[in-house]
C-alpha cells in the first residue's frame, strides 16, 4: 500500500498544534492519569494519545478534541451552556451564508 502524501502545514497551524498537545499533556498530569487510561476514557490507542500529545498534523480532529475535553482543556468555551448558546447563534447566522461561492473570473493581485 502506497504511503500517504503528507501535506504541508503552515507554521502557525503546527504551533498551534503543538501547544494543544502540551495542554492536554498537562491536563492529563494535572489529573494523575496514565497515557493508558486516558486513551482508554477517550477511546483511542496510546500511541494515538502520544501523537496528540506530540502536536502531530494527522490526528482525527474528534480524538484530539475529546482528549482535550476529557483533560479539562477549553477549546471554545469552557461552559457547555455557553458554548451551545454560541453555536446556535453562529448557526443562525450561517443560515443568512450563502451555500456556495462562485470562483472569481478576474484574477487576483497578491502583490502589496
Amino acid at each position: 500500500m502506497p504511503k500517504p502524501v503528507s501535506r504541508p502545514h503552515s507554521e502557525y497551524s503546527l504551533d498551534a498544534l503543538q501547544l494543544l498537545g502540551q495542554l492536554v499533556r498537562e491536563g492529563r498530569l494535572a489529573k494523575a492519569l496514565t497515557t493508558t487510561e486516558l486513551a482508554t476514557r477517550a477511546g483511542i490507542s496510546r500511541a494515538l494519545l502520544q501523537r496528540i500529545e506530540r502536536g502531530d498534523p494527522n490526528c482525527a480532529i474528534g480524538a484530539v478534541f475529546e482528549t482535550a475535553a476529557i483533560c479539562g482543556v477549553a477549546l471554545f468555551e469552557p461552559d457547555q451552556r455557553l458554548l451551545a448558546v454560541n453555536l446556535a447563534r453562529h448557526s443562525e447566522k450561517m443560515a443568512l451564508l450563502p451555500k456556495s461561492v462562485r470562483a472569481s473570473k478576474r484574477e487576483l493581485n497578491d502583490d502589496f
